[in-house]
């Protein structure tokens, strides 16, 4: 079997997937669907609340969507755990992760029937969609350790993030020029069909791009060849890798740590658009842009942070980021002008894609030698969507029973604070990475 580690074609098939993906994490995530949902979903008004019914049960928009995030995210992380152990245990791990691309990339596809009079079918894609995309990036994320070096781990991670969010802008320029333009493409200002294509455009996009991983990307590294019981024997597998983790100190706080910064700066990732166009009355154009903008920031963060770790350790990298993200969320809390958000968002574009990348890379550092690196990156993947579950529930919960998304940025920023408290335990310990 010719060597894996460090091949250029191999890495390059890795990187691609980032590519792929995006483009659903940046059109559908975050600029077109809350955008187009908050437009479909324009109803009755309880109390200055946007209303939206969903199967007869009445929810404010903002909610019911925070909701179906947190759904998603809560499905994708007890599934994967026994999924991603029998992919470690059949060696069938490239199948799988076919498998989610495939269920988020026609899930996108069929969001493009979404509208005010299907508003069920929209929340459920879009629910699907999220799973498609979470699940598929377990999968992906473990081959991390498997094709790199543990020098280059910074490296590549930043590059596949930079990677996708160029990717994602690319696509987003056409879609963009058809919200904007639409008569450019003989469609009527008030028409949805300009977004419905773009949910459409992501679908296939995911689809074509993906194939050029799944032609690079090894089908099974470690030669595992048994197909009995998969689950039941992968089972076993998740408990051995359990325990393997459980002695692991370091990489116990390091997990502590991810949980905990994630609730909040996944939960912002999704629901900050949310808030300029609700709280804040941000037109659309004005909203897309600044989106738009936080992307190419991604690209830079994501380099720098990479760069900072090699100067000051990845720790020290990720508790600085931690902190600022806590700011942000602090003074979210005070934000009245559209100015001010523009500002946040610039510095939000900065640390999202770096912190995101440099815990993804340092994650894979703090592995020990196995052949199972799909099940213990599952443990990460538990922790990033159970992360994004409570935030999710927790700001739409607080948005409830407060009326005010204000008070669920101050929650982001406490998740924030005690993600850096475990991170310092690490610090503590002398143990820098």
């Amino acid at each position: 079997m010719r060597q894996i580690k460090g091949d250029k074609r191999v890495i390059r098939g890795w990187i691609m997937y980032d590519w792929a993906n995006s483009a659903y994490q940046l059109t559908v995530t975050s600029v077109v669907f809350p955008v187009y949902y908050q437009a479909v979903t324009k109803g009755s008004v309880a109390d200055n609340v946007q209303m939206v019914s969903f199967f007869g049960y009445h929810f404010p928009n903002t909610v019911l969507l925070a909701y179906a995030i947190a759904a998603a995210f809560l499905f994708t992380a007890i599934i994967s755990p026994f999924l991603s152990s029998a992919a470690d245990y059949t060696g069938e791990k490239k199948a799988f992760m076919k498998f989610f691309t495939y269920m988020g990339a026609f899930s996108c596809i069929a969001l493009f029937w979404f509208d005010r009079n299907h508003v069920e079918l929209g929340i459920i894609c879009y629910t699907t969609a999220l799973i498609g995309y979470l699940g598929s990036l377990v999968y992906y994320n473990s081959y991390l350790p498997e094709i790199a070096e543990p020098k280059d781990h910074d490296k590549i991670s930043a590059q596949g993030f930079a990677m996708g969010y160029l990717g994602g802008i690319v696509l987003l320029i056409f879609n963009l020029a058809m919200l904007l333009m639409p008569e450019l493409f003989g469609f009527d200002k008030s028409s949805n069909k300009p977004a419905q294509i773009s949910f459409l455009s992501v679908g296939i996009w995911w689809i074509v791009f993906s194939q050029y991983s799944f032609l690079r990307l090894p089908r099974n590294i470690h030669n595992k060849q048994s197909k009995k019981r998969p689950l039941r024997n992968g089972y076993k597998e998740l408990q051995g890798v359990w325990k393997q983790i459980w002695t692991l100190r370091l990489l116990r706080l390091f997990l502590g740590g991810f949980f905990f910064y994630t609730m909040g700066l996944l939960t912002m990732m999704y629901l900050a658009p949310s808030f300029g166009s609700k709280v804040l009355k941000m037109p659309d154009n004005l909203l897309i842009a600044t989106v738009v903008g936080i992307q190419l920031l991604g690209i830079v963060g994501a380099i720098a942070f990479a760069r900072l770790s090699k100067t000051y350790g990845n720790t020290k990298v990720l508790i600085g980021g931690a902190a600022a993200w806590a700011i942000m969320c602090t003074y979210g809390y005070f934000m009245n002008s559209q100015l001010e958000f523009i500002i946040v968002a610039c510095c939000v574009g900065l640390f999202m894609g770096g912190m995101q990348a440099l815990s993804r890379s340092t994650y894979s550092k703090l592995l020990p030698a196995t052949n199972d690196n799909t099940s213990f990156f599952s443990f990460y993947d538990i922790m990033e969507k159970m992360a994004a579950f409570i935030g999710s529930a927790s700001f739409g919960l607080v948005e409830q029973r407060t009326e005010s998304m204000r008070y669920s940025l101050l929650a982001m920023a406490v998740f924030f604070l005690i993600g850096i408290l475990f991170l310092l335990r690490i610090e503590k310990e002398k143990r820098l990475i």
